[in-house]
């Protein structure tokens, strides 16, 4: 899951970002189950998944990693790009990570009773554990493990970690180009959200 790489597209709207960070838990219509800013922020994300599957530089990545991991290559390329983006932290926010954290979890937090079911016992984990071990390979390696024992049928994904090693240079040049260019997609996605809203009222 790449919530860090979701989270800071979230602009500096609070509720954009709640929906932002809850898209993967979210299937379906959308219609009436969320407050409005909250509801762009799921489709937000839905729209920069869209965004990246249709990017050569992402399909590149993807193509980097070995095809015995065959679809899996998609969610392993967004678990190696919060990886990067940790690493790269200070090229892409002004605020220290481990103080944008603290302030999105407090965010998160304040949002809780929105948050889907089985996602809101999985906060402490994500902001204490999970996130902060991404800048760590050991750490990429222990998501993909967890995601292994997710999936119900036999995958390649526990270990999938030896593939960020080993293309760590493509991966890098390719995120340092797609970071712009999916930034300016969400910028231009909210602000065509704004607009609708003032046409409303």
């Amino acid at each position: 899951m790449n919530f860090l790489f979701h989270m800071l597209l979230s602009g500096d709207d609070d509720q954009i970002l709640v929906g932002n960070f809850i898209g993967d838990f979210v299937k379906g219509n959308l219609d009436g189950r969320f407050p409005e800013r909250i509801r762009q922020g799921v489709t937000l994300h839905r729209r920069i998944d869209s965004f990246a599957s249709r990017s050569e530089l992402f399909q590149q990545s993807r193509r980097r990693i070995d095809p015995h991991y065959g679809l899996y290559r998609g969610a392993m390329v967004d678990l190696f790009y919060d990886h990067i983006l940790v690493k790269e932290w200070n090229n892409w926010s002004d605020e220290p990570f481990n103080k944008y954290l603290a302030r999105c979890r407090t965010i998160i937090t304040q949002n809780h009773q929105v948050l889907p079911e089985r996602m809101q016992p999985l906060v402490p984990y994500i902001f204490e554990e999970l996130l902060p071990s991404y800048g760590k390979v050991s750490g990429i390696g222990k998501a993909l493990e967890r995601m292994s024992r997710r999936v119900k049928r036999s995958n390649p994904l526990a270990g999938g970690e030896v593939e960020l090693v080993r293309h760590y240079d493509g991966l890098l040049a390719d995120f340092c180009r797609f970071m712009p260019m999916v930034s300016s997609f969400a910028v231009e996605v909210l602000a065509n959200s704004d607009a609708v809203k003032s046409c409303r009222n």
